[in-house]
């Protein structure tokens, strides 16, 4: 198709003149034209300029036209159907107008002051005193392992000595097993100092249709199953079950995150005090009771 000949592409020249009108004095700008209508509603081409992304060639130009053109008029037809079908008071819209603006400055203003204020480092101290002391808090809702596990082809080689190696860890060197899985494995979990629940660790396994995990982990602490495609390899250094409280570690940026939500709740209410006090002392308020 010949751009030339697309309804966009003079669009997209109109828009780039009053691109090029942004230089202009605004005594020298000449007037704007409406490029579409709904009823007395009209949309001017300074409209779309503000939400233009630059850098788009004249054909994306001309989509991205169309598209904001559309959904304008969609919104507009979808307004006056909403007036003509609901009975809205005027003063209840201008009221939730009005609120929804106050609650925007709000925010904003409490998002910049917690953002220059909000001391972000969450020391080691801090995590463990957290943990100690709430630790009812952290119970497993799912069983978690540290492990060593490799999901590997039936016709890779030398499966007889990864098989050996990852059974006998950690009695084996982890970088043998390592190389080798990274060469053959088509997943593996390799590092045992990270908890993993075990439900992920062994989907899209023949461990997956386990009836009792609990009892499996319990019992367990290597397993080979396969199927006609793949041999699983799964030494399990250590385990959690569900409802028992979680390590340190496995909640750890749980609890970074609750101390630095608790400090952002802190600087609320501190930011809501300071100004309630300076106003009090400088009487920019009061109350009139009977």
């Amino acid at each position: 198709m010949n751009i030339l000949y697309h309804p966009s592409f003079y669009l997209l020249l109109l828009l780039c003149f009053f691109l090029r009108c942004d230089y202009l004095n605004k005594n020298q700008r000449p007037k704007s034209q409406p490029i579409a209508r709904v009823e007395d509603n009209y949309l001017y081409a300074q409209d779309l300029v503000k939400d233009m992304p630059l850098g788009l060639s004249a054909l994306d130009s001309g989509r991205l036209v169309d598209k904001y053109i559309d959904d304008w008029i969609k919104k507009q037809l979808l307004i006056i159907k909403a007036n003509e079908e609901l009975s809205i008071s005027e003063i209840n819209i201008d009221r939730k107008v009005e609120d929804y603006r106050y609650a925007l400055i709000m925010h904003e203003f409490e998002k910049i002051y917690i953002g220059s204020h909000l001391n972000t480092q969450v020391t080691q101290e801090e995590i463990e005193f957290y943990y100690r002391d709430r630790s009812e808090n952290f119970l497993l809702k799912q069983n978690i392992v540290q492990c060593i596990f490799a999901k590997i082809p039936v016709s890779a080689p030398d499966i007889t000595q990864i098989r050996r190696n990852i059974r006998n860890f950690p009695n084996t060197d982890i970088q043998d097993i390592k190389n080798y899985c990274y060469q053959f494995a088509d997943l593996s979990f390799l590092d045992d100092s990270i908890w993993i629940s075990l439900d992920e660790l062994i989907v899209n396994t023949p461990l997956a249709s386990l009836q009792n995990k609990t009892q499996f982990l319990e019992k367990t602490v290597y397993s080979e199953t396969r199927d006609e495609s793949y041999i699983y390899l799964f030494r399990i250094v250590e385990y959690k079950i569900s409802d028992q409280i979680a390590p340190l570690e496995y909640v750890r940026e749980d609890i970074e995150n609750i101390i630095i939500n608790k400090r952002k709740l802190g600087l609320k209410k501190k930011l809501y005090e300071t100004i309630y006090e300076e106003a009090l002392k400088t009487n920019k308020f009061e109350v009139y009771r009977d």
